[in-house]
């Protein structure tokens, strides 16, 4: 197994592992993590995240489920630079950080609606994720070319119609040995066709499709 691979590698086992049914609901974190920092799913956090969900009402939310799996992916891989497209009002946004906060890496997650926007600044800054947490409000093919550097995850869950096109974009600044995760793979299926004929035919990567929840992700790794 190549060196700059191995991490990612080790991730996706975990990943179809799961899928095959080993995944249950992690207990709470206590103890210390890498540089002492294991955020807790504390009252106060949930809190905000049941208001988000409570408060969405184009269903533009992930599932707690696929939330606790991205937590989980971004631990797994040790992500340190992720890019959401998407973010809506935060929902996965949190879980991200969460995640990010105990690998000591970083979010930049875009939104296009303003108000969306406006609600995502707000929920991150009440999850107290200002300083993991980066929000851009507008269009994310304008704004991706402004981000300097490379990702090692990229978190889709966007118009569905441009999965592909963001795919494309994206690729080429995703590191190898990085996850590519796009949601909705499963019970929007229709509305991204092409995409899901170049996760799974493509050369560059390697696609497993869990459900987490009933709406489903693609996991690509880039070889």
């Amino acid at each position: 197994m190549l060196p700059s691979l191995s991490r990612s590698w080790a991730a996706v086992v975990l990943v179809l592992g799961l899928a095959a049914g080993a995944c249950t609901t992690p207990a709470p974190s206590t103890g210390p993590a890498r540089d002492g920092i294991r955020p807790m799913l504390t009252p106060e956090l949930r809190q905000v995240l049941d208001e988000i969900r409570t408060a969405d009402a184009g269903q533009l939310a992930i599932s707690e489920a696929d939330g606790r799996f991205l937590r989980f992916l971004v631990v797994a891989s040790d992500a340190h630079r992720v890019l959401e497209i998407g973010g809506a009002s935060g929902y996965s946004a949190i879980w991200l950080g969460l995640g990010l906060r105990e690998t000591g890496g970083s979010l930049v997650t875009i939104e296009y609606d303003a108000e969306r926007a406006a609600a995502l600044a707000a929920n991150i800054h009440r999850a107290g994720l200002d300083d993991t947490v980066r929000v851009i409000a507008g269009d994310a093919f304008a704004a991706i070319p402004t981000i300097e550097g490379t990702f090692d995850f990229v978190f889709l869950d966007a118009w569905k119609p441009d999965y592909l096109k963001f795919f494309e974009m994206t690729l080429p600044r995703l590191d190898r040995g990085g996850l590519f995760v796009a949601h909705n793979v499963v019970n929007k299926r229709d509305e991204m066709i092409d995409f899901l004929d170049a996760i799974e035919t493509s050369p560059d990567v390697l696609t497993a499709i869990v459900s987490p929840a009933s709406e489903g992700m693609s996991i690509s790794v880039k070889r």
